[in-house]
């Protein structure tokens, strides 16, 4: 039976609060696992951080989403090491170069898919900002020369980039859509045209709201439709800290993001059951 699992990002706990204070790890897990997330996002960049948080999260259950950034194709070496080592559910790839030719950046990506494959452990590249799949046109006509390039889809980064005009038009949904049919997993967070992350509690950004929920619809009906009937559809909540979340005259969060965060925990629960 295919499942939807929903994991936090750690590094959407972060508080980053004027008072200074920040919770510990076993505090973030503890709220983590009272609140009933499937697993956690976090960095496998570092053999020592990787360690303590394994040893943080042992007997807990929780699964993992293991985040890198190489480079180079060599720079994948390592957080599958430790992904082998320390399993994980699979690994986010952002891909931390920026190349202007899509003939360029095929040897890169072939080297990562070459390294998933003889590693047996599945490798997906974020749409991310400020990376290779920064824009979505790049990212489509890399999509054109590698058509079964498995994606882990951030849409919010193609929505503040791309500054899609509201109400969004048939042209920019069937880019999306295409988007979508190479996702295997998503990060979550909520964008409008000028900022990459809302307050999703507002009323008045509801209608962002509504998109990106019609958006995350799509991709799991598509996702249904191609994966193995024993598949897990991993959905990361991803409200990070300011710069990310707006912060008002005080330089704090303008909302709880934790609030937040479970708030969208129910919707995509609520999405899937719906499908």
């Amino acid at each position: 039976m295919r499942r939807l699992l929903i994991f936090q990002s750690l590094w959407a706990m972060e508080r980053r609060h004027t008072d200074g204070y920040e919770r510990s790890l076993s505090e973030n897990i503890a709220m983590i696992i009272e609140a009933g997330f499937d697993g956690i996002s976090a960095h496998y960049t570092n053999r020592a951080d990787v360690v303590t948080l394994n040893d943080a999260i042992r007997g807990t259950g929780l699964k993992i989403e293991a985040v890198c950034f190489p480079r180079t194709v060599e720079d994948l070496r390592l957080p599958l090491e430790l992904a082998a080592e320390f399993p994980v559910n699979h690994i986010n790839l952002q891909p931390d170069i920026r190349l202007r030719r899509v003939e360029d950046c095929l040897p890169i990506l072939d080297g990562w898919m070459r390294l998933s494959e003889e590693a047996r452990i599945p490798v997906f590249m974020e749409t991310h900002r400020d990376r290779m799949t920064t824009d979505l046109f790049f990212t489509l006509d890399l999509l054109d020369r590698r058509p079964n390039l498995p994606l882990l889809a951030d849409l919010s980064h193609f929505m503040v980039a791309r500054e899609f005009a509201f109400p969004v038009d048939a042209e920019n949904h069937a880019m999306i859509h295409r988007i979508l049919r190479n996702a295997h997993a998503f990060h979550g967070r909520v964008a409008s045209r000028e900022q990459v992350q809302i307050e999703i509690s507002f009323p008045h950004h509801r209608p962002w709201v509504e998109l990106f929920l019609q958006w995350w619809d799509h991709g799991m009906r598509d996702w249904r439709g191609r994966a193995a009937s024993d598949a897990e559809l991993v959905f990361t909540c991803e409200l990070g800290p300011k710069p990310y979340a707006i912060s008002g005259r005080d330089g704090n969060d303008s909302t709880d993001r934790w609030a937040e965060a479970l708030l969208l925990r129910q919707m995509l629960l609520d999405l899937w059951a719906a499908i």
